[in-house]
């Protein structure tokens, strides 16, 4: 009789979530028009839940967080302007330098602490005095949850300080919140709580939402007026978009409060690798669903290659690190199916 294999649990990302039943049944009996001419009743009725539950004035759908990101700070920058931001930011490190590509914006990089944060203090003094020789600073953005500080939540306090300093100074405060939804659980707060002082934000609906495509941003009237503009400039106007913003909305109604499962699972995942010897990370700093952890004596990928012939994979970091990201599609049996799987690994390796 063969053997039928166990199914394979999958660590990579988040983005890997396939769309619920729900959102499939949705996205079939959707109303559509042409977006392009405001006429989709779908992704209108998307934007405005988004807008409400972001607490801003108005949103726009657009087919990527990335996208989202670089239409943003197009928003608010000109040519040769500044904006300040984390040297592990994803806006600066993993988003082709769009901004500058296309928009002649200068990142201006300050180091991020350990926990996604920005010292204000290095913030304030990176803001350019009026000085021929400078560019214009205009823009201080951050990013919550933090991609490569571990998943870590940027808190009420210090999001609203950020705010505060920046128009103190003229400046606008964007957040990449590919992941404000885990950082909104986690808090146990509303994603519009913690987004008031901002003006605009990136917020995906795929991810641990589980929607197909798409993310949204956010602010007020004026900026989602010129965010549409440059969604038209770079390729994103959409048609019968409603077919796949009617799984926003479910993601939206349905998919959030879940999180906090991801979460736990994280936090398990995160305190059994902490057990192992040979394996580095301070279980107290996951607070979402992103798992850092470092090794001693195998290589990083070496030990995803042997998970992988295990039906467990992970992504590499680098020569000693790796990431997991739990999801929804990663039950409790499968944290402790992953941490069984690690603990042979290592062992074999030892031998």
């Amino acid at each position: 009789m063969t053997e039928v294999p166990e199914p394979v649990v999958d660590l990579r990302s988040d983005t890997l979530t396939r769309p619920t039943d729900g959102m499939r049944e949705a996205m079939a009996r959707a109303e559509v028009g042409d977006d392009v001419y405001g006429e989709d009743p779908t992704v209108n009725a998307l934007e405005a839940l988004a807008a409400e539950r972001l607490g801003k004035a108005s949103a726009l759908f657009v087919p990527s967080g990335t996208m989202g990101n670089l239409i943003s700070v197009l928003a608010h920058c000109g040519r040769g302007d500044e904006m300040i931001l984390g040297a592990d930011a994803h806006i600066f490190y993993y988003e082709q330098g769009g901004a500058a590509g296309f928009g002649g914006v200068h990142p201006r990089t300050l180091a991020n602490r350990a926990d996604g944060t920005l010292d204000l203090a290095e913030v304030e003094a990176a803001i350019r005095v009026d000085n021929d020789h400078y560019p214009v600073s205009r823009l201080i953005a951050l990013e919550n949850t933090h991609n490569r500080c571990g998943g870590r939540v940027l808190g009420v306090d210090y999001m609203d300080a950020a705010a505060e300093l920046a128009h103190s100074r003229g400046l606008r405060l964007h957040v990449d919140g590919a992941r404000i939804w885990n950082a909104a659980v986690a808090l146990g707060v509303s994603p519009a709580r913690l987004l008031a002082g901002a003006d605009s934000v990136s917020a995906c609906l795929s991810k641990g939402l589980s929607a197909p495509v798409g993310s949204v941003v956010a602010g007020d009237r004026d900026f989602v007026r010129r965010a549409r503009r440059l969604r038209k400039a770079l390729g994103g106007g959409m048609r019968q978009a409603g077919v796949i913003a009617a799984a926003g909305i479910v993601a939206l109604e349905e998919m959030v409060d879940r999180l906090a499962e991801d979460h736990t699972n994280a936090r398990r995942l995160a305190e059994g690798l902490a057990a192992l010897d040979g394996v580095y990370l301070s279980p107290t700093a996951v607070e979402t669903n992103l798992v850092y952890f470092d090794l001693a004596e195998v290589d990083a990928p070496t030990l995803c290659d042997a998970l992988a012939a295990r039906g467990i994979l992970m992504s590499p970091t680098g020569t000693t690190g790796i990431r997991a990201v739990t999801h929804r599609h990663v039950s409790a049996a499968d944290v402790e199916r992953t941490l069984a799987a690690v603990a042979e690994t290592l062992r074999a390796a030892a031998a």
